[in-house]
């Protein structure tokens, strides 16, 4: 199998990062499982994020080390990372990793937690965790430690203490769609931190029915991602190739 549409959807999501500045231009990895276990998925390889076509994306086993193997191959962090939430979290069917901006400042400070303090940073209230555990660069074992950090389903957004966020769904569009939104909730919580002045936290039952209304919206998922394509189609149809 191909995996056309797979391919395509996830090499949007690829370029459609480095038009929002959040890549670290060959490195980090973004992953989509394409077998029934999810044992199989596809990567990207060393390639900038802004030139990364459909026909460029690896399929690996994540049993098979061999498979992530040959010229251009992801680095082996690629294989530490994303094999083990393939082999270890059945939910992950979709895996990205950034080190975007305030992502990273987030998960450099002491208290690395996300608060609700506006619409956007609410739909991460209780479906976070924040590894205060960071061993270096994501091997086998360090990624197999972060990996066990997302046995609970409804958490699907990990702050990588010192390193940066990773964030997983069902799909490409619910992963897009939480990533691109948790840039953006950090950039907003970062800049208000900035004013030294007091924030305005919304409640627990508030923070939590908001979160509720947030989540699972599998059409304004594939809308948000499909209006982001559109650009692409656009301007850079070669993404599709």
């Amino acid at each position: 199998m191909d995996h056309a549409t797979a391919r395509a959807e996830l090499a949007a999501a690829l370029r459609l990062t480095a038009r929002e500045t959040m890549h670290e231009g060959v490195a980090n990895h973004f992953s989509l499982a394409v077998n029934d276990d999810g044992t199989e998925f596809l990567i990207n390889p060393k390639k900038h994020f802004s030139r990364m076509r459909a026909s460029d994306l690896w399929v690996i086993d994540a049993n098979d080390p061999d498979s992530a193997k040959g010229p251009d191959a992801p680095d082996p962090t690629a294989w530490g990372l994303h094999a083990s939430l393939h082999r270890h979290v059945p939910h992950a069917r979709c895996a990205m990793h950034v080190h975007s901006t305030y992502a990273t400042v987030l998960a450099s400070l002491a208290d690395s937690r996300l608060p609700p303090i506006d619409q956007s940073s609410a739909m991460f209230y209780n479906r976070q965790v924040v590894d205060e555990a960071y061993g270096g660069l994501a091997l086998e074992e360090e990624g197999t430690r972060c990996a066990r950090l997302f046995q609970d389903p409804s958490v699907r957004t990990m702050i990588m203490g010192n390193h940066g966020v990773l964030v997983i769904g069902e799909t490409v569009a619910e992963t897009f769609m939480r990533m691109y939104y948790f840039e953006r909730a950090a950039r907003t919580y970062i800049l208000a931190l900035q004013t030294g002045r007091p924030l305005r936290e919304l409640s627990p039952d508030v923070a939590e029915l908001t979160a509720r209304q947030q989540e699972g919206d599998t059409k304004a998922e594939a809308e948000f991602l499909a209006g982001m394509r559109a650009m692409l189609d656009a301007e850079e149809p070669d993404y599709a190739q």
